[in-house]
């Protein structure tokens, strides 16, 4: 059995539908240690037959017996490990990638095999000193000549120990002196055990060989042995290999992308303005937010909240917090008191000397008002009032003269039977606040109902809360409490006016970041825009790949490699000009509000590193498709 057999190739091409054959009953035999030579001119089908042989033509009748197994029959995993394991081209125009140093390229098929990277390292240095080039490893093959970048060639079709090397015009490129030494290259690879097929329509490099076989018209009319194969008894003829990891895709990427490392960084500097843009944009939502926060609490106490009943009726005793209620919140985890209190909307007035002043917002003193709003005074004892700044002044043109006073207060309510009630009392001020509501204590208040015989009736609780941290959890727990299936409670009072007040920033802020997305769009568009033109100067790289054994998914991880680089440069850069603005204009809002106004957080940095990353990986769907669809054959032809 021989270790390479063809039987019976036919091959055709079709223009305009009609047969135009190319091959027509090739039949051959070939052992390791020859070195045969294809002979005959152009356009005889020499080129076809290598392509068939090599595994990369998979079109054509009769079957190519590898140590009698059938590659015909093989699917795309067998031919490209068939490529990998067993096959070693060297092309005419020697089809480098021009953005590999030299090393790299001969690297290219040793990272399919499982030698260790040192290993690789070792074996690929010493290759390329084989062949002469020792100076050279860490050139591009722009900075060497022709045969030079041939013996590169030889260099990586050896790295993976192939048992075949398959040299398509191999000197076709070069002067007399370089064809001498690279035909002496493959005579040794010969000698080693290796099975050579040169093609040539050069008489002087086929007489070079072990062997002549003579094509013309797609057929073989000679075939003549020069001289006896070498031995190759005792001989280790491969290495075993796997397909490229994704740690090799990536470090691929990263190598072509210094390669055009200018056009790289504007890609990335244009993608990175959509991540800043949207960074930046939520940044400034979350601090004017925080902003807007921090000065309605430094005039209320964030530790505690009005909770009242979620109702449609407003009769009294359907919106009374009662006892139970109270209980039911006060086990609230984060909760630590809870106090009833009654808020009256209209219907107060309070009179001194003559002047008579209506109090439209009016409620039983709790934790919800600062004790350091009093600028005046204390908070309200038992008949005791505390009064506003605005009510004060209204009142009386020296208005910080009222504290100690004595005021009537009255009010108009209604019993049980719904029927008015006026309830009135001399009242002293206690104090003078800046902001908020007028106020009593609840015990107050509750005396004024008890005299007419008027059951004071809770239309609030005042919930205190562990620390800032726990209230808005707090009132989101109690929100979510239920009675028959409907919501129980609701927050009220300023708790709820800044609940409002931070869903209107937020969303505000979130429909700017929509808007400021909208460029991520055009980044997206751009990267596939590169992309594309990244597959269409790469074609022929993309053929070199797929003829060295590397699979379809390989050439698609590849690009997409190149775009989630792309991505994660892009937001990396937005992150950091998101920074730095954000400490400049911080350090213009802290001497001017005293506040820094942009707040990111590392939430906002971790969405836009995922999100650019996505984006970009999308982008990377279709040209990435593209490219791992390319032809190997009809790659390798592109100049």
């Amino acid at each position: 059995m021989s270790f390479l057999e063809l039987k019976d190739i036919h091959k055709s091409y079709y223009v305009n539908k009609e047969p135009f054959p190319v091959l027509k009953g090739i039949s051959l035999k070939f052992e390791r240690g020859e070195f045969v030579s294809i002979l005959g001119e152009s356009g005889g089908g020499k080129s076809t037959l290598m392509n068939i042989i090599g595994g990369l033509d998979r079109n054509y009748e009769g079957d190519v017996l590898l140590d009698g197994k059938s590659m015909h029959a093989a699917n795309d995993r067998e031919l490209d490990n068939y490529r990998r394991q067993t096959i070693g081209f060297v092309f005419q125009s020697f089809n480098l990638i021009s953005h590999l140093t030299l090393l790299d390229n001969v690297m290219v098929s040793l990272e399919m095999t499982n030698l260790s990277h040192n290993e690789q390292v070792k074996r690929a240095t010493g290759l390329l000193e084989q062949v002469g080039l020792s100076e050279h490893i860490h050139k591009y093959p722009n900075q060497i000549s022709g045969g030079q970048k041939q013996r590169v060639a030889i260099a990586r079709a050896l790295a993976s120990d192939p048992d075949v090397i398959i040299a398509d015009e191999p000197t076709g490129a070069l002067d007399s002196q370089n064809t001498q030494e690279i035909l002496e290259l493959m005579d040794g690879i010969a000698e080693s055990g290796k099975l050579v097929i040169c093609v040539t329509h050069s008489e002087a490099v086929a007489e070079h060989g072990t062997r002549i076989v003579h094509m013309e018209d797609g057929k073989i009319n000679e075939d003549r042995e020069l001289k006896p194969a070498f031995p190759v008894e005792g001989k280790q003829l491969s290495t075993q290999t796997k397909h490229l990891s994704f740690r090799s895709t990536l470090k691929m990427s990263l190598k072509h992308m210094q390669y055009n490392t200018k056009r790289n960084l504007l890609i990335i500097f244009g993608g990175s303005i959509g991540i800043f843009s949207v960074i930046l944009m939520l940044a400034l939502g979350n601090g004017v937010k925080a902003y807007m926060n921090d000065q309605i609490t430094s005039q209320i106490n964030p530790t505690t909240i009005q909770v009242a009943k979620k109702t449609n009726q407003e009769s009294l005793k359907a919106v009374e917090m009662t006892k139970a209620d109270r209980a039911r919140i006060d086990k609230v985890s984060g909760v630590t008191n809870v106090v009833p209190g009654s808020y009256v909307a209209n219907g107060v007035q309070v009179a001194y000397q003559g002047k008579t002043q209506k109090i439209f917002q009016f409620q039983t003193w709790n934790k919800t008002e600062k004790v350091r709003d009093i600028k005046l005074g204390h908070k309200p004892g038992t008949n005791e009032i505390l009064i506003t700044k605005t009510t004060a002044k209204k009142l009386s043109k020296d208005y910080k003269s009222l504290v100690g006073k004595t005021l009537n207060f009255s009010m108009t309510t209604v019993d049980d039977n719904n029927q008015p009630v006026g309830l009135q009392r001399n009242l002293k001020v206690s104090g003078i606040i800046n902001s908020g509501t007028d106020a009593v204590s609840y015990g107050t208040l509750q005396n004024m109902y008890t005299e007419k015989h008027v059951t004071l009736r809770p239309n609030f609780a005042a919930v205190s809360t562990k620390d800032v941290q726990t209230t808005k959890s707090v009132q989101n727990k109690i929100k979510a409490l239920k009675t028959n299936g409907k919501t129980a409670f609701t927050i009220t009072g300023v708790g709820a006016i800044l609940d409002s007040l931070n869903t209107y920033i937020s969303l505000a802020f979130y429909v700017l970041a929509g808007i400021a997305a909208i460029s991520l769009l055009v980044s997206a568009i751009m990267i596939i825009v590169v992309l594309y033109i990244s597959v269409s100067e790469r074609t022929k790289e993309i053929g070199v790949l797929r003829a060295l054994g590397v699979r379809r998914s390989d050439i698609r991880n590849l690009f997409v490699s190149e775009a989630f680089f792309i991505g994660l440069f892009s937001a990396i850069l937005g992150v950091i000009l998101a920074w730095l603005v954000e400490l400049l204009i911080n350090h213009f809002a802290s001497g001017a509000i005293h506040f820094a106004i942009i707040q990111m957080t590392g939430g906002y940095v971790i969405f836009g590193l995922l999100i650019s990353v996505i984006i970009s990986l999308l982008a990377a769907l279709a040209p990435s498709h593209q490219a791992a669809k390319l032809d190997p054959i009809e790659s390798l032809a592109v100049e």
